[in-house]
């Protein structure tokens, strides 16, 4: 007898199909398996929209000038002046101004050297919560974003001015 003939007598019909049976009832224990050990899907909540209202100047309000934009200045380096006192105060919303659009830096803490925590934009409005503080010859107020309480910081006051109510 051949190999030829052996081979295909232990590979007749009935092995090759009880070999495909196996297979497939291999293939569905695995299946059930793993959908038994699967863990449910938690139940989703419909998504709540968050609709943010962000003060604005009234038209008739005049443009900011253009100053010095605020870089990393020294007790000698060159900014715009304080606003005189009593224009800003907490409680009161203030607007960044005369960066000339680069923005204003707020800071953990008062003062040049600490870490910056967010960049106010130009004509951006923030309500002041703390303040003054004097601190590398600057006065600083605390400012918090009314649109976004995380959104905050100590800036200078040298770019607020008093925002205006539409």
């Amino acid at each position: 007898m051949g190999r030829l003939s052996m081979f295909r007598r232990l590979l007749n019909f009935w092995v090759l199909a009880g070999a495909g049976a196996i297979a497939i009832g291999l293939l569905c224990l695995v299946i059930i398996l793993l959908s038994a050990i699967r863990p449910d899907p938690e139940p989703s909540s419909p998504a709540t929209a968050v609709l943010y209202v962000i003060p604005y100047l009234s038209p008739t309000a005049p443009p900011a000038t253009a100053t010095a934009t605020p870089t990393e200045l020294g007790p000698e380096g060159s900014a715009p002046p304080s606003p005189p006192p009593g224009e800003v105060a907490i409680g009161a919303a203030v607007q960044v101004t005369g960066t000339g659009g680069d923005g204003l830096r707020l800071r953990n803490q008062p003062g040049l050297q600490s870490e910056v925590e967010y960049l106010g934009l130009e004509g951006e409005i923030f309500t002041v919560d703390d303040g003054p503080i004097l601190a590398d010859s600057y006065t600083w107020w605390y400012l918090i974003a009314p649109y976004d309480e995380t959104v905050r910081g100590w800036a200078v006051s040298n770019y607020l001015k008093p925002a205006q109510n539409p």
